[in-house]
C-alpha cells in the first residue's frame, strides 16, 4: 500500500475535499443558504429563491410548489479560501472541493437525513436566530451524534425581527449540550445586520449594502466596543480549547504564546473529536456571512483522511470486524445510500471509502452475492448530471442502471466480503389503503409502488390479507400525501386512498410457552408438523429474534428453518386486533415428526400455531406511537391550546415563553392529532404554529382499545 493515499489522477487530493451536510429544523433556511453556497463557489450565476420555487437543491415539481425539501439533493462545488489579511495561512488560496447535501427539515422525510448523515464527514447545522433550537434541530441533532458527525452551527436570520445570537447560543449549550463557542459574532442584527466579528482574527467584517448579493465586503479594524466583545468570546474559546485539547492546554500551563495558527490548528482537532462545535452568525438570504461559513467548513470540518476509517463486518463471519482505511490504491469499497428514479433512469447514490471505481469496473454485492458491471457514473449537481471516468475515495457519485441494490447495500470490488454498517430507519407510524382509480392503472400501481419502496427505506407496502387492499405506510400524512402525487406525476398513476389509519402494535407482558401441531389424515399422504417453543419479553426496539434450541433429532433439520418462517410470518398479525407484534425472542426447542407425512408446509404451520398459542398465554396489550409535540403560540391562547392538548389525551412535559410567545411541550397519541392544523389556527386566530415528530411506543387505554378492535371489524382473535 502506497504511503501516500492519494491517485495521482485525482484533480483533488482527500485532505482538500470536505463532505458535508446542511441540515436543521424545517423553515431555518437549509437550502437557502445552500444556493449561496452554490452562487458564492460559482456554480450558478443567479440566486434561485425558495419562495419562488426556484432553489437549485429544490428540483422537484412538489417542492417548488409547497416551498419545502423532500429528498436530499446533492451538489459538488468547489472553493477557494478568502485571503484573511495574512494573519493566518492554513488552507488560504487553494481550491478546494467541496460535496454539500441539502437534506429536508420536515419530520417526514427524516429517512433523507439519516441517510445523507451516515455517508457524510461533517455538517452544518442551521439555527434560526429568532427560534433557536427547535424539535427537530434536536432531532438532526441526535442522528449526527449517532454517527458522530461533526459540526458547525450557523445562526441565520440575524437578519429578522426578535433575531437573538446569543439567546440561540445559550439554546446551543443548554438543550443539545453541546460545547458551543462563537467564532463569527454578528454585527448588529434585525435590519441593522451589517457583518461579523471574526473572533480569532480579531477582525470586522463588513458587508457592503449598495450589493445586493453580498459580494463585496471589507476586512477592518473593530472598533473598542466590538474588540472588547472579541476579546471575552476570545478568551472563552481558548479556555474552552484547553480544557479539550492538549496541545494548547500544555502550552497554556506551560505559558508559551498562543498563536492564532495554534489555535486554529487546536479548534481543528477539537471540532474534528466532536468535543466544540464552532458558531457562526450571519443572514443567508441577506447574503451575510456565507463565505466566512465556508472558510469555516474548510478549516475547521474533517477531510476523509480526518476521520477513523470505516467500520465493516465480514459477510462470511458476521463476527469479525474488518476497517475500510480511506485510501485510493486499496480495493473498492462503497456504501449505496440512496437509489432515485428520474427520466435518466435508476440512480444509485454511493459514497466510495475506500479504493476507485471507474466506467465499465464489476461491482460486487455481498448481501445478494451478485455482480453487475457498471455502465455510467455520474457526478450530480442537484439535477444536472456529469458524466465522470472515475471517483475515488471520499467521493459522492451516481451509479446509472444498477440491478439487484436497495439502499444500505455495501458494493465491493469482485470478492471482497465486507459489509459496511447501512444507515438505520425509524418504523412507519401511519398507513392507508390504496386502490387505483381505473383498471388500466392496476399494473402500473404496483410497479410505481415498487420503486417508491426501493427509494424511501420508511415507506412501507403490503397487503391486508383479510380485504385484500393495498395499504401504504409512511412517517406521516404528508409523507403519504407527496408519495401519491409522486405516482400520479412520475409513473402517471391517479390513485384514491382511504383515510389514514394508525400503525399499533402489538406486544406481550410476560414469558409463555406454546405448542401448535398440524395432523392431518385425508387418503393418501398426510401432513404432519409439530413444535413447542417458548416466548420471552425483551427492551424496547429490540425487535424480533427467533433461534433454535432443538437437541437430538426431535425437528429434523430440515423442517427448522420452515417452522421458524411460520413463526416469522405469525408475528406479522397479532391476537388483540391483527398489528404486527413487536419486541419478543422466540425459542423453538421440541417438536416432533412422522417419516413420511412431515414436510416443510406442515412444519410452516405448526410454527404459527405454536406462536399463536403462546401468544394467548402471554398477555399481550395493544402499543400506539406517542408524538412530541411542540407548539408555539401568543400567550394569550395558551391556555385554550392546552386545554385542547389534554382533550386529545396529551401530557403537557413543559412550557417556555420566548418573545412574547409560550412554548408548550407535550406528548400526544397520534390517533388525535388528526386534523390538529386546522384546530390550532382555530383557536389562535391563525397565529400559533406547531410541530410534531414520533417520540415512542406506548400502551393504549383500555377503554380505547375495544374501539380499535371493533373498527378493525371484531379482529380479536376468537380461537
Amino acid at each position: 500500500m502506497s504511503a501516500n493515499p492519494n491517485s495521482p489522477h485525482r484533480q483533488y487530493p482527500l485532505e482538500r475535499t470536505r463532505n458535508i451536510g446542511i441540515a436543521a429544523h424545517i423553515d431555518a433556511g437549509k437550502t437557502t443558504l445552500t444556493e449561496r453556497i452554490l452562487f458564492y463557489t460559482g456554480m450558478v450565476h443567479r440566486i434561485g429563491e425558495v419562495h419562488d420555487g426556484a432553489a437549485t437543491t429544490d428540483w422537484m415539481e412538489q417542492e417548488k410548489e409547497r416551498g419545502i425539501t423532500i429528498t436530499s439533493a446533492a451538489v459538488t462545488t468547489k472553493w477557494k479560501q478568502l485571503p484573511n489579511d495574512g494573519v493566518f495561512k492554513g488552507f488560504e488560496g487553494i481550491e478546494m472541493r467541496v460535496n454539500v447535501i441539502d437534506t429536508p427539515g420536515h419530520v417526514d422525510f427524516t429517512a433523507e437525513v439519516e441517510r445523507s448523515l451516515r455517508v457524510l464527514d461533517g455538517a452544518v447545522a442551521v439555527f434560526c436566530g429568532v427560534a433557536g433550537v427547535q424539535p427537530q434541530s434536536e432531532t438532526v441533532w441526535r442522528q449526527a451524534n449517532k454517527y458522530g458527525v461533526p459540526r458547525i452551527a450557523f445562526v441565520n436570520k440575524m437578519d429578522r425581527t426578535g433575531a437573538n445570537f446569543q439567546n440561540v447560543v445559550d439554546d446551543v449549550r443548554n438543550k443539545l449540550r453541546a460545547n458551543g463557542w462563537p467564532i463569527l459574532i454578528p454585527i448588529g442584527a434585525e435590519d441593522q445586520l451589517k457583518g461579523q466579528i471574526d473572533v480569532i482574527a480579531k477582525k470586522a467584517v463588513v458587508y457592503s449594502d449598495n450589493d445586493k448579493f453580498g459580494s463585496t465586503y471589507d476586512v477592518v479594524d473593530l472598533t473598542p466596543e466590538q474588540r472588547a466583545i472579541a476579546d471575552e468570546a476570545y478568551d472563552g474559546l481558548v479556555g474552552a480549547l484547553c480544557d479539550v485539547d492538549d496541545e494548547i492546554g500544555t502550552m497554556f500551563l506551560e505559558e508559551k504564546p498562543i498563536s492564532v495558527p495554534d489555535v486554529k490548528a487546536a479548534l481543528r482537532r477539537a471540532t474534528i473529536a466532536n468535543k466544540i462545535v464552532p458558531i457562526v452568525g450571519g443572514s443567508a438570504f441577506k447574503n451575510k456571512g456565507v463565505q466566512y461559513l465556508l472558510d469555516a467548513v474548510v478549516d475547521y470540518l474533517p477531510s476523509p483522511l480526518d476521520i477513523l476509517p470505516a467500520k465493516g463486518v465480514n459477510a462470511d463471519n458476521p463476527e469479525e470486524t474488518v476497517l475500510v482505511p480511506v485510501n485510493d490504491h486499496d480495493k473498492f469499497v462503497g456504501l449505496a445510500f440512496k437509489l432515485w428514479s428520474d427520466k435518466f433512469g435508476r440512480l444509485t447514490f454511493f459514497r466510495v471509502y475506500s479504493g476507485m471505481l471507474s466506467k465499465g469496473d464489476t461491482v460486487y454485492n455481498p448481501r445478494t452475492r451478485k455482480t453487475d458491471r457498471i455502465g455510467r457514473i455520474i457526478q450530480i449537481q442537484a439535477n444536472v448530471h456529469t458524466d465522470i471516468e472515475t471517483c475515488y475515495a471520499g467521493d459522492i457519485a451516481a451509479i446509472v442502471g444498477l440491478r439487484n441494490v436497495t439502499t444500505g447495500d455495501t458494493l465491493t470490488a469482485d470478492g471482497n466480503e465486507v459489509l459496511l454498517e447501512p444507515p438505520s430507519f425509524p418504523d412507519p407510524v401511519i398507513s392507508m389503503a390504496i386502490e387505483p382509480r381505473t383498471k388500466g392503472d392496476q399494473e402500473k400501481m404496483s410497479g410505481a409502488l415498487q420503486r417508491l419502496s426501493e427509494e424511501d427505506p420508511t415507506f412501507r407496502v403490503f397487503t391486508d390479507e383479510e380485504t385484500g387492499q393495498t395499504i401504504i405506510a409512511g412517517m406521516g400524512e404528508l409523507h403519504l400525501e407527496i408519495l401519491r402525487d409522486r405516482m400520479l406525476r412520475e409513473h402517471k398513476v391517479e390513485t384514491d386512498a382511504g383515510k389514514p389509519q394508525i400503525a399499533y402494535r402489538e406486544t406481550i407482558t410476560q414469558n409463555a410457552e406454546g405448542e401448535g401441531k398440524l395432523v392431518k389424515q385425508s387418503g393418501g399422504r398426510g401432513q404432519y408438523g409439530h413444535v413447542v417453543l417458548r416466548i420471552a419479553t425483551v427492551e424496547k426496539g429490540k425487535g424480533i429474534t427467533v433461534e433454535s434450541k432443538v437437541v437430538g433429532g426431535t425437528i429434523p433439520k430440515e423442517f427448522i428453518q420452515p417452522a421458524i418462517n411460520g413463526v416469522k410470518e405469525a408475528v406479522l398479525n397479532g391476537i388483540i386486533a391483527g398489528y404486527p407484534v413487536v419486541d419478543l425472542h422466540v425459542e423453538i426447542y421440541d417438536g416432533s415428526y412422522h417419516d413420511v407425512d412431515s414436510n416443510e408446509n406442515a412444519f410452516k404451520m405448526a410454527g404459527i400455531f405454536a406462536l399463536k398459542d403462546a401468544l394467548k398465554k402471554a398477555k399481550c396489550i395493544l402499543l400506539e406511537p406517542i408524538m412530541a409535540v411542540e407548539a408555539v403560540t401568543p400567550e394569550t391562547n395558551q391556555g385554550d391550546i392546552m386545554g385542547d392538548l389534554n382533550r386529545r389525551r396529551g401530557r403537557i412535559n413543559g412550557i417556555d415563553s420566548k418573545n412574547g410567545l409560550a412554548i408548550i411541550k407535550a406528548e400526544v397519541p397520534l390517533a388525535e392529532m388528526f386534523g390538529y392544523s386546522t384546530a390550532i389556527r382555530t383557536l389562535s386566530s391563525g397565529r400559533a404554529s406547531y410541530t410534531m415528530e414520533p417520540a415512542k411506543f406506548e400502551e393504549v387505554p383500555r377503554n380505547i382499545v375495544e374501539q380499535i378492535v371493533e373498527s378493525r371489524g371484531g379482529k380479536k382473535d376468537k380461537e
